[in-house]
């Protein structure tokens, strides 16, 4: 995870100084930067038309270019970068879709459901054509989108009840307009009343009621009234123009960002004094004054503060986001991430888009999961001033220079998402190139390995663990999350005895505890002998030959499952050898009568202190049915039975992997039995 962040810092960062590398070869072939300003009188008249028009300003009426080039110095300061989008916009032939709505629940849902936004909706009466033809709808469809506004069809036709209960007997236009000041309030609905039915008409009668929910200024001392007013809004945007109504764009972005900023127009056409203006710092008109409780900002003295609904309202979102905004900007990250699995996993193809989908499942379903407490501690009333604090921070943050470049960054990439995929896949692509060589380097096979084999690995890695637990996540005496998993008698339910068991892994065998059965006062045949022709190298000989046992059990640890098979050991052949008429007493009994001349007065026992603690004692193999002799190497199962160790690896080996006698699976932990230790006098049966 830590790996794919970093790749996506260093994708930012490149995105970073390649934006960089853009502006200064236009500046280099054109001599101009994107914050330039430009001078409207060098413009055409359709080039100032389409900057109205961006901008949300009504030019039916003016025929000049003089008036047009006035109305535009009015509305703001035009940059090259302003200008650029504008032509690009304009030039963009793209169609823009407009909603059919179904019937009243779809028109509910959509429009006077919807409480931070403007809805232009075409109604159709029975048996009547549209108020508005089909080219017209088109270019009035694509002039209102530019501000958010949202357009719709609903044909009575559909759902004539409810045309009929909302009176709606001809065809005509509806606007939905949030009704209050505050988020997600309820929503009117106005009817056009013109009789011109013109594009450039419909128009300035929905920038007109847009604008009424803006408070406008019109003199000094309302304003002073106004500055100097602390209420429920920490941010508000003044602008100071000398025009009849705010451009559209400012009225889109007030009913966007209703309940969060406060959206006010100074009207300083008929001011005579304009000293109060200075004294807050007001000297150019028109201006865009944000106000914070941290002081004043002027907007478009930084890269990318251009006077256009977009380059707002990414700078407004920036100081005074949603709750659904930081999600969005989550969500695209964290899939940002994800997708570098793409590059950094190495072999199959298609191995690496099932590591793909594998880690986009994971991360979103993780984001989701993480953001459902975020929204819930929100909600409490005592975090009110952790919240005011987050804000102020980001307030602090995004009117910084660097901020400015990053949210211009954002919409020249936005604007050209071929650039941004392209650098994105090339970025990959060096990652995949840098990691392919590392890799190579270490030797590794998997980078050679084809989709093919991938599949037959995944298949037999997919069999064994639908099957059974993988064995090796479940090294024995380790504790393992599957200690309690009822999965184990579903398992049993689900495949029986009868049908084929899947190949399982025997590496849990080596885990399997081991140690040498002894009793107490007996030793080996080989001290016996050796005592009877030296007594004086007695104590020498027996080191010698526990040293020998020590190193047995461990070359027999080593190669368990190898030696289990093809040959048996020392111990195991003198276990499964032993005559029957033995079986009637203890092996330590035995064993003392057989060397009597050594402790002839004391009855012979195991040593139960050489067992581990979690064994059940016992003395017979019941794989064999044989007795445990003195020396004898045992090995232990997870349920605590013990049997010769040459005779359970057999049987585990050929792919009974539980126990003999309570059928405990061999690779699954248990509980140890409670038990107590027995007397020195007490022989075990």
């Amino acid at each position: 995870m830590w790996l794919k962040l970093f790749f996506l810092l260093l994708y930012f960062l490149v995105l970073f100084v390649l934006a960089r590398f853009f502006e200064a070869i236009v500046w280099y072939e054109t001599g101009i930067f994107a914050t330039q300003l430009v001078d409207p009188v060098a413009l055409s008249f359709k080039k100032l038309k389409t900057i109205l028009e961006c901008r949300g300003l009504g030019y039916s009426g003016l025929p000049e270019k003089k008036d047009v080039r006035e109305l535009v110095e009015k509305s703001g300061d035009l940059m090259e970068g302003e200008l650029y989008s504008a032509l690009k916009e304009e030039e963009a032939s793209e169609s823009v879709s407009s909603t059919n709505f179904s019937g009243e629940m779809h028109f509910y849902e959509l429009v006077e459901d919807t409480k931070d936004g403007i809805w232009l909706v075409q109604v159709i009466a029975n048996d009547r054509s549209p108020l508005v033809g089909k080219i017209h709808w088109e270019k009035m469809v694509k002039k209102v989108s530019r501000f958010g506004i949202r357009t719709g069809t609903f044909n009575c036709s559909s759902d004539p009840r409810y045309c009929k209960r909302r009176g709606w007997v001809r065809s005509t236009l509806i606007m939905s307009v949030p009704q209050t000041s505050t988020s997600k309030g309820k929503v009117m609905l106005k009817e056009y009343s013109g009789r011109k039915i013109e594009v450039e008409h419909i128009f300035k009668w929905i920038t007109t009621h847009a604008a009424s929910r803006i408070k406008t200024i019109y003199n000094a001392e309302h304003l002073k009234e106004e500055w100097n007013k602390s209420d429920q809004y920490w941010v508000k945007i003044y602008l100071f123009a000398n025009l009849d109504q705010p451009p559209a764009f400012f009225s889109a972005l007030s009913i966007k960002f209703t309940g969060r900023v406060e959206f006010i127009f100074v009207n300083v056409e008929n001011w005579d004094n304009r000293s109060y203006m200075t004294d807050i710092g007001v000297y150019n008109m028109p201006s865009y004054i944000l106000r914070t409780p941290e002081g004043i900002y002027r907007y478009g003295n930084h890269t990318g503060e251009f006077i256009s609904l977009q380059a707002m309202d990414s700078f407004l979102r920036s100081l005074q986001p949603e709750v659904n905004d930081l999600f969005v900007l989550s969500l695209v990250l964290v899939n940002l991430m994800a997708w570098m699995d793409l590059f950094i996993t190495q072999g199959a193809t298609i191995k690496r888009f099932v590591v793909l989908i594998s880690t986009l499942g994971t991360y979103n379903s993780l984001l989701i999961i993480s953001w459902l407490p975020v929204l819930g501690f929100l909600q409490l009333p005592y975090l009110d001033s952790f919240y005011e604090y987050s804000l102020k921070l980001l307030r602090y943050s995004n009117t910084t220079t660097l901020a400015s470049w990053v949210r211009a960054d954002w919409m020249f990439y936005s604007s050209h998402p071929a650039l941004f995929l392209s650098t994105y896949l090339g970025h990959g692509l060096l990652i995949d190139y840098f990691e392919k060589k590392r890799r190579r380097n270490n030797n590794n096979d998997e980078v050679n390995a084809n989709n093919l084999e991938w599949l037959s690995s995944l298949w037999d890695w997919y069999t064994s663990y639908l099957f059974h637990p993988i064995a090796s996540f479940q090294n024995f005496p380790v504790e393992s999350d599957w200690d309690e998993d009822p999965d184990l008698y579903l398992e049993r339910l689900a495949f029986p005895d009868l049908w084929l068991h899947p190949l399982m892994p025997t590496d849990y065998i080596k885990n399997l505890p081991m140690w040498q059965f002894k009793c107490l006062g007996v030793h080996s045949e080989e001290e016996m002998s050796e005592g009877s022709h030296d007594t004086e190298n007695d104590s020498d000989i027996e080191s010698t030959d526990t040293f020998s046992n020590e190193k047995q059990v461990f070359e027999d640890k080593q190669s368990i499952v190898h030696s289990s098979l093809g040959r048996a050991s020392h111990c195991g052949a003198k276990a499964c050898s032993c005559a029957n008429n033995y079986c009637q007493t203890s092996p330590c009994e035995r064993k003392g009568r057989s060397y009597g001349s050594y402790n002839t007065n004391e009855d012979m026992e195991p040593d139960w202190l050489t067992w581990p603690a979690d064994m059940l004692h016992c003395t017979e193999c019941v794989v064999c049915l044989e007795n445990f002799e003195n020396g004898c190497l045992l090995m232990g199962l997870p349920c605590g039975h013990v049997f010769h160790q040459n005779c359970i690896a057999m049987w585990l080996a050929g792919g009974r992997h539980c126990c003999p006698v309570c059928r405990w699976p061999s690779y699954k932990k248990k509980e140890p039995y409670a038990q107590h230790q027995p007397l020195s006098n007490d022989v075990p049966s």
